[in-house]
């Protein structure tokens, strides 16, 4: 039996606008992750519904985008194709079909609409340099690349694109790489943070039950109203960090340059202020006042008076004539 949940929508809630794809065979694959192989061999299970035909050519969208990246993620949990098949059938026969598959490509519809883009070596070495051969390998790992005989697919050209151009600016690939690197992990717990906040208050549903027909449009409504939103809130919180840090970075660097030229300045007037603290501590010292003479004593007196007589030879006495 479903949990009670609260409700979904209000009156003057907006309507989403929803995307829908149009992809080629090709496009299909390469957007779900996939090989054009798998996607004839589900189609032929019934495990994926046939794509409108224009012309002879057959046109999927993002129903059976996010179609195929349910079966991919029931394969990897360990489900055989067979057991898939069960499953899905049993989906099908079981409710609405229209609201189930709306609601696959509410949960697992792709977030981004661009167009994969494919670059022949030359254009990638023109984009990244003579460099680039080295770092296909890392950038194929990433995901934003990836190989299809002697060229490459990118799933998301304007992530190459800026890429491109931070290498142009004179970032090496190889430090850009690295950044990309360290900064996935962070944004891949972003994602599963949210996702679970939006988990725990809008699958109120027993684990093994879909949610009841008759709510399946308001939850499905509810899903497409929140994914925007949280792009918003990535969004704002990385042009807050990034704000926060350049900040931090130019108040650092230009109190280092203020440091530096007030010790310059202050080494090269180093003599005169000594010279003038010298002054001043002169000026400052007290000036003694100068000693009165004595008054000569008595005794001091007459040896004065007597000192030049007695200094003096004693004339000799003169002999007298007979």
């Amino acid at each position: 039996m479903p949990k009670s949940s609260p409700p979904l929508r209000t009156d003057n809630a907006p309507e989403p606008a929803k995307q829908s794809g149009a992809y080629t065979v090709d496009e299909v694959a390469r957007v779900a992750g996939t090989t054009v192989r798998n996607v004839r061999a589900y189609q032929d299970r019934d495990l994926l519904m046939p794509p409108d035909k224009r012309g002879r050519v057959g046109i999927y969208n993002d129903s059976h985008v996010a179609r195929l990246k349910l079966i991919h993620h029931l394969l990897a949990r360990g489900y055989t194709l067979a057991n898939i098949q069960d499953l899905i059938k049993a989906i099908d026969d079981g409710g609405d079909l229209r609201s189930i598959l709306g609601l696959e490509n509410a949960i697992g519809g792709p977030w981004s609409h661009e167009r994969p883009r494919t670059y022949s070596l030359p254009e990638l070495i023109k984009l990244f340099g003579p460099q680039a051969p080295n770092s296909l390998t890392r950038l194929t790992k990433l995901g934003l690349l990836e190989r299809k005989g002697l060229s490459f697919v990118a799933r998301n050209p304007a992530m190459l694109d800026a890429a491109a151009a931070t290498v142009r600016e004179g970032i090496p690939a190889r430090d850009l790489i690295e950044v990309l690197e360290e900064a996935r992990p962070h944004f891949d717990a972003i994602a599963r943070a949210l996702v679970a906040m939006v988990v725990r208050h809008l699958d109120r549903y027993d684990a093994g039950a879909l949610p009841p027909a008759t709510e399946m449009p308001a939850l499905v409504d509810a899903i497409w109203r929140l994914r925007p939103l949280s792009t918003v809130f990535v969004e704002n919180e990385i042009l807050r960090a990034l704000e926060e840090q350049s900040g931090a970075y130019l108040g650092g660097r230009v109190a280092t340059i203020l440091e530096q030229t007030l010790g310059r300045r202050t080494g090269a007037t180093a003599p005169a202020e000594e010279v003038q603290t010298e002054a001043v501590e002169a000026e400052a010292a007290p000036v003694k006042p100068a000693r009165k003479p004595r008054k000569p004593t008595t005794a001091a007196k007459k040896t004065r008076i007597a000192s030049p007589a007695a200094n003096k030879r004693a004339p000799k006495p003169v002999a007298r004539k007979r």
